[in-house]
């Protein structure tokens, strides 16, 4: 077993891991789990009009701001939206460098889990 330590909203948890293999028939979970959100495979990329990367929403929220235009140049981590889900702010970055060609949301919007927000060709 492994002790990690864990530091959520400033207050500090000791957690207990255990190494699971496959063979082993009994799990037991030393922490009550927190409300965690299921997993969410990986859409396949879709370009659009056959140009361009996608840049989705990885969670359903409100658009609260849009940080580029379309023409601007960004890089792989950028913050290009910035999304509200669960009263939380989230950066949401490029995921390649390129140039914005096309931006399909306005602030204030919200959106769906996967929904395409802008286009980086």
């Amino acid at each position: 077993m492994k002790i990690y330590k864990v530091k959520v909203n400033g207050k500090v948890y000791e957690v207990e891991l255990e190494s699971v293999t496959e063979n082993s028939k009994k799990i037991v979970a030393d922490a009550p789990k927190a409300n965690e959100a299921p997993k969410v495979e990986e859409a396949p990329k879709v370009q659009a009009n056959g140009e361009g990367e996608p840049l989705k929403a990885p969670m359903q929220g409100t658009i609260l701001a849009i940080n580029v235009k379309v023409g601007d140049s960004v890089k792989r981590g950028q913050t290009c939206v910035v999304l509200e889900a669960m009263k939380l702010e989230n950066d949401i970055v490029a995921p390649v460098d390129g140039v914005v060609t096309e931006i399909l949301v306005t602030k204030g919007q919200s959106v769906n889990n996967q929904e395409t927000i802008l286009i980086i060709g």
